[in-house]
């Protein structure tokens, strides 16, 4: 699922994630981002903390500005969004990015 591409996390296309939405069943974590947004790099950096301590976490990125169809099923109100989704819908959203412990006990409790 999720593979370092550098030091990024790897980004899916509208087309990419609505065919996995269609084909998978386990769990993924997608981030909602826009490139020119301070938060959302902030929130990236601390993804990729987490990513060096649970590195098989399933995480993937998406430039909202080219999800607008994904971005309105899903009804994603801001970015930066980590949204969890499992069996093909959206079980969990959240938008506050505080710091990196809390993200890492988000992803943990959707994980246990």
């Amino acid at each position: 699922m999720l593979k370092w591409e550098g030091s990024d996390v790897t980004e899916w296309t509208e087309r990419e994630l609505q065919q996995w939405c269609n084909e998978a069943s386990e769990r993924t974590f997608v981030y909602f981002y826009t490139p020119f947004c301070g938060t959302c790099r902030v929130a990236e950096r601390m993804l990729q903390v987490i990513l060096t301590i649970k590195p098989t976490l399933p995480i993937v990125k998406c430039n909202i500005n080219y999800c607008p169809q994904v971005a309105q099923n899903w009804q994603i109100e801001s970015v930066p969004c980590l949204v969890d989704v499992e069996a093909q819908s959206v079980s969990r959203k959240r938008y506050r990015m505080q710091d990196v412990n809390e993200l890492l006990a988000w992803f943990q409790s959707g994980t246990d």
